[in-house]
């Protein structure tokens, strides 16, 4: 097959999207298809991502990145967005390759950037088909990046719930991966949702990751945390990732003697990437907690060992279509505590292989965590079952539910 994808972003920088586009690559690859891929050029940003030459050219036996003439994104000094003008590039390069299927990931920011829908005229051209990929819920996003009366918030909003269907509604059909996510497209207006286990985790690489005696002082050069319950948050550090709950929980909770009393000498926290909050983070977190380790960004395959070599993960993102990092989690053999809400509710079998707890219920929250943090054996079988369940999310699997798709989006322009 030949497979056109245009992305929003990829590696180096690292996000749900990205990552998911790369393991896609590098598993259609081994499956032996031949694909183009479109993303915007990182190289504006060599002091932040000295390693973005990885990411571009022919990077896998048959799979070329195209890096597109590049923007900064919008309040982000570690994103870019294709330009405008590069849509010409697109467009001279899907004639040249001449595609199969045209597979775009997160249109509705590409098309914010193009002023157009990406894929639709040449696959109509062409009488191919032309999918998208749901992967973000920007919707949601508005209340924590405008600083408006609840009115406005609301008018916003519904103005990207129209133009979010509109976008969609153009495509073959709008991809999603969780049952949660379904729902919320259907609720705006997206009237072409598939549904289907396609978003995975690189289960082997876990596998192959051992215990290490010691890791966090070699790796980190963190000292003392051995004995301690190691706590992992991963992902943008920005107030969409729930940021303002995790420290007024934490704050509470040492204000608040009938909160849930977690014993902060127990704990060690590592958070895990970059954004504009990193320093209130800092701040606030590290005032309450003795031993809080602020990693940075750290490359994806680094992310195995971490995981492996830690207790839990907590998110308290309320807005995830998927959620990656539970996935990795689960593939780590550690449980996962996230809030009842969004596309994490499908992947954390509740009491099973994490727990969720109520959105902004502070003492549920605190309840949960202090459980498994006093409780390591519990949060142990908790880490053997989510590893158990997580092996259906193999990228190869996922890969496969994703080719059968495209087959059948084939299929049906080919008898049209």
């Amino acid at each position: 097959m030949k497979i056109a994808i245009t992305t929003s972003g990829f590696l180096p920088v690292v996000d749900g999207v990205s990552v998911s586009v790369f393991n896609r690559l590098q598993q259609l690859s081994l499956k032996g298809h031949e694909v183009i891929c479109f993303c915007p050029d990182y190289s504006p940003l060599a002091n932040i991502y000295p390693n973005w030459q990885e990411y571009t050219g022919n990077i896998f036996p048959g799979v070329k990145i195209i890096s597109l003439p590049s923007i900064p994104a919008i309040g982000l000094d570690f994103e870019r967005d294709a330009e405008r003008s590069s849509y010409a590039i697109v467009e001279r390069e899907l004639e040249k390759f001449q595609p199969d299927i045209i597979h775009i990931d997160e249109p509705e920011r590409q098309s914010l950037i193009y002023l157009r829908f990406p894929g639709v005229a040449y696959a109509k051209k062409a009488n191919i088909p032309c999918v998208a990929f749901f992967h973000t819920n920007y919707i949601e996003y508005v209340e924590d990046y405008f600083p408006l009366p609840k009115i406005g918030i609301s008018l916003i909003q519904k103005f990207f719930q129209w133009f979010f269907a509109r976008v969609y509604n153009a495509y073959d059909c709008t991809l999603v991966a969780t049952k949660v996510t379904q729902e919320k497209v259907t609720n705006i207006g997206i009237k072409n949702s598939i549904r289907a286990n396609i978003l995975g985790v690189d289960v082997e690489k876990f596998t192959n990751v051992s215990l290490q005696n010691n890791f966090f002082n070699s790796k980190y050069n963190i000292t003392d945390i051995e004995d301690k319950t190691k706590i992992v948050f991963i992902g943008r550090l920005t107030p969409d990732k729930g940021w303002k709950f995790t420290l007024d929980a934490f704050s509470q909770m040492k204000a608040d003697s009938n909160l849930p009393q977690i014993d902060l000498t127990k704990i060690a926290i590592m958070v895990v990437g970059e954004g504009d909050m990193k320093q209130q983070i800092q701040e606030v977190l590290g005032n309450i907690v003795p031993s809080l380790y602020c990693l940075g960004r750290i490359p994806p395959n680094d992310i195995p060992a971490l995981l492996v070599n830690s207790d839990l993960l907590v998110t308290s993102s309320e807005k995830e279509t998927t959620g990656l990092t539970i996935l990795e989690a689960s593939a780590a053999g550690i449980p996962a505590i996230a809030p009842r809400q969004g596309g994490v509710i499908d992947n954390i079998e509740d009491g099973t292989t994490g727990y969720l707890y109520t959105p902004q219920d502070k003492q549920d929250f605190l309840s949960k965590l202090k459980l498994l943090i006093d409780n390591p054996s519990m949060a142990s079988k908790m880490g053997t079952g989510a590893r158990k369940y997580v092996a259906n999310f193999s990228w190869e699997k996922t890969t496969d539910n994703l080719l059968q798709i495209w087959s059948t989006e084939i299929t049906k322009k080919a008898d049209f």
